[in-house]
C-alpha cells in the first residue's frame, strides 16, 4: 500500500523504520517545521527528518494542514493511507478524508485511557499497572476514534517515561504492521470508545515537575520517573534549582514530628529526605551549571550543601 507517515519526535521512528523495510511504500514524510534549539537558536530538525533525509524519503513541513493550499499539495500524493504517530499537528476534517482508507494513529495508551499529549507520563503519574498502544482509526475528535487493535504493556516500578517510551515504540510499530496486514485481508473489526470512561493526559507543565515534599514518598518517586528525561523533577537548596535524575523509596511510613523535606543522613549511597509519608533516597541530581551525577561523586565536592538537617524545597514548603 502506499503510504504517507507523519511524525515528528523519537518515539515516531520504529514505525517509520517497520514500514520502511516492509512491502508498503512510503510516498513521503510530513514533519514538523525545524525549530531554534539552544543558546545560538540554530534551527534543529526532528529525528523522523534526520533519518528521513538519510533514507532519502521526500519530506514535507507544513506549518499547518488547515491550508487548503497544503490540503491540496497532500492529495496529489494519492495515498492509500496516512499513519500518524506522534506528528505534532492537528488533521483537520479536509485531510482526514484523502486517504483512499483513512488515516490511522499509533497512541501510546490503553484508549480511552489517556487520550491528549502525554499518555506516557501520565500512566507512571498515576500509578497505573499497565498501559499500551492502541491503532486508531481517526476522526476530527481528540483521539476519539474507532480502535483497530490494542495490545498492552506492563509498566515496571522502576521505569521512567524514557524507558517506557522504548518499550512502546517497538511495540507500536510491530502493532501497526499486523493492523495494517489485517485490514488488507480485511481481517479485523472496529471497536467504539467508551466515552464515559476516557481520560485526559493534557501537556507536561514544567511547574508540574517541582517536588512538594508534603507529599507521600509514592508519589515523588513517580514524578520522578514520570518527568524523566524531560523536563526533569527539581526541588531548591537554598533558593537554587537541584535537579533529581533518580530516587528510590526507604520507607512508606507516617514519621512524627519530622519536617518534610529535611535531609535525614548524606552518604555514598544517597541523600535520605523526609516526605509527608516515608523516606525517600536521591541517586542522581544536577545542579545549576553542572551535569547530572550520581550522588557519590557529588558529595565529595559539595557535601557542605546537604548536610542532615538541611531543608530542600521553596520556603512554603516548609512553613
Amino acid at each position: 500500500m502506499n503510504i504517507l507517515f507523519a511524525g515528528t519526535p523519537e518515539f515516531s521512528l520504529p514505525s517509520l523504520q517497520a514500514l520502511l523495510t516492509s512491502e508498503h511504500r512510503i510516498l513521503a514524510v510530513y514533519t514538523r517545521a525545524d525549530w531554534p534549539k539552544g543558546r545560538g537558536r540554530r534551527l534543529s530538525m526532528s529525528p523522523v527528518k534526520q533519518f528521513a533525509l538519510k533514507n532519502n524519503i521526500p519530506i514535507c513541513q507544513p506549518l499547518t494542514l488547515r491550508d487548503i493550499n497544503e490540503q491540496e499539495k497532500l492529495a496529489k500524493w494519492q495515498p492509500d493511507f496516512m499513519v500518524v504517530v506522534a506528528y505534532g499537528l492537528i488533521l483537520p476534517r479536509p485531510i482526514l478524508s484523502i486517504p483512499t482508507f483513512g488515516c490511522i494513529n499509533v497512541h501510546a495508551s490503553l484508549l480511552p485511557r489517556w487520550r491528549g499529549a502525554a499518555p506516557i507520563q501520565r500512566a507512571i503519574l498515576a500509578g497505573d499497572s499497565e498501559t499500551g498502544i492502541s491503532i486508531m482509526q481517526m476522526d476530527d475528535g481528540l483521539d476519539t476514534g474507532p480502535i483497530i487493535r490494542s495490545i498492552s504493556c506492563k509498566i515496571q516500578e522502576t521505569d521512567t517515561s524514557q524507558t517506557l517510551q522504548d518499550r512502546l515504540a517497538k511495540l507500536g510499530a510491530k502493532t501497526l504492521l499486523e493492523s495494517l496486514d489485517a485490514i488488507q485481508q480485511g481481517h479485523y473489526s472496529l471497536q467504539t470508545q467508551d466515552n464515559v470512561a476516557c481520560t485526559y493526559a493534557k501537556k507536561i507543565d514544567k511547574a508540574e515537575a517541582e517536588i512538594h515534599w508534603q507529599q507521600d514518598a509514592k508519589t515523588i518517586a513517580r514524578m520522578i520517573r514520570a518527568f524523566h528525561p524531560k523536563p526533569i523533577a527539581y526541588t531548591f537548596l537554598d533558593q537554587t534549582p537541584l535537579r533529581i535524575w533518580s530516587a528510590q523509596i526507604l520507607t512508606q511510613e507516617v514519621q512524627q514530628n519530622a519536617t518534610p523535606g529535611i535531609i535525614l543522613d548524606a552518604t555514598s549511597q544517597g541523600i535520605d529526605v523526609m516526605t509527608g509519608i516515608g523516606t525517600i533516597r536521591l541517586l542522581q541530581l544536577q545542579l545549576p551549571g553542572g551535569r547530572c551525577l550520581p550522588v557519590s561523586e557529588l558529595l565529595h565536592a559539595k557535601a557542605h550543601l546537604f548536610l542532615p538537617g538541611t531543608c530542600l524545597g521553596r520556603n512554603h514548603d516548609n512553613d
